[in-house]
Parts: C-alpha cells; sequence; structure tokens
C-alpha cells in the first residue's frame, strides 16, 4: 500500500503553530485531525497543497498567513481599564469576555494583561500581527474507505482552519 499523500488518501496529522520570531507554541494539537485528501479542504488549500506527495512519517512546515485569515490588527480592539473598573472574573489573563456593539452584535475579547493598576482586554484574534508556522507531523497515510470518502474525513466533527488556528 502506498503511504504518499493523495487524492481519495484517508490522511491523519498531529500539529503545532509556532511563533515564528520567538519559537513558543502558541497551539498544538495531540489528538490527530483526520481528513481525506482531494475531498475535504478543511486544513486550506495552502495547507493541502503542501501535504501532497508528502509520505507518513513526515515533518512538515508551513509559513502561515495570518493575516489573510484574521485581518490586520485592530488596535481600537484593545482595550485597557482601571483594575477596580473590572469585575474580578475578568482580572484574570486568558478570560473570555464577550461584549455587545451599539447594534447588540457580540465580539469576543481576551484579557491580555493585569498589573497592580489596570487590565487589557484586547478583541484581536491572538494571532494577529505575528508570524506564525504550522509544524504538522504525518501519523497515518492510507486509502480512505467509502465512510470517509462520503464525510471527507474522520467520521467525527472536524474543525475547520479557524478552529485549528485558536490559541487553546
Amino acid at each position: 500500500m502506498d503511504n504518499t499523500i493523495q487524492d481519495s488518501k484517508y490522511v491523519e496529522l498531529i500539529y503545532k503553530v509556532i511563533d515564528k520570531k520567538t519559537g513558543n507554541v502558541f497551539s498544538e494539537i495531540e489528538y490527530p485531525v483526520g481528513y481525506v485528501h482531494g475531498v475535504n479542504d478543511t486544513l486550506g488549500k495552502e495547507v493541502i497543497a503542501e501535504l501532497e506527495g508528502r509520505k507518513q512519517g513526515d515533518i512538515i512546515e508551513i509559513n502561515i498567513d495570518v493575516e489573510k485569515i484574521y485581518g490586520f490588527r485592530d488596535e481600537s480592539l484593545v482595550f485597557i481599564d482601571k483594575i477596580k473598573n473590572v469585575p474580578p472574573e475578568y482580572q484574570k489573563v486568558g478570560t473570555k469576555v464577550v461584549m455587545e456593539n451599539s447594534k447588540g452584535d457580540p465580539k469576543e475579547f481576551l484579557v491580555t494583561k493585569v498589573d497592580d493598576k489596570t487590565v487589557t482586554i484586547d478583541g484581536n484574534n491572538p494571532l494577529c500581527g505575528r508570524e506564525v508556522k504550522f509544524s504538522l507531523e504525518i501519523l497515518l497515510v492510507r486509502d480512505a474507505t467509502d465512510e470517509e470518502m462520503e464525510a471527507g474525513g474522520m467520521i467525527d466533527e472536524q474543525p475547520d482552519m479557524e478552529q485549528l488556528l485558536t490559541i487553546h
């Protein structure tokens, strides 16, 4: 059996999203993501193109254009307030805060900094303004079953590119 990635092959991989400047890992998964090559492009067309022709056991790095996915960093989405004005449950880095605009549309923000005097809340995706790369390890390549072909990958629900790049 050929374990080269090509159309109609079922592929499982794990990945990390890495800051190119610092080498810090923003997110990683250890539970494999599975897809059928040529049927499902949930990982994004650029990533799928890079996987074409690779083999089981390969580890590849792919530069990701974060601006293309999330847009440019918008400093108007960064708010700094006095810590005394912020409820205690929102005074921890990493806490998600849902706010509404004047039309009532919800937007998710993240507490990114807390010090003795202030709390910083940011509505930008944490990857905005950064240069990142995907490090993918190909764990399995085999012929896809009919059921996998129909589903496009694993029989369970698959994440999309935005879910993959979400900071954990």
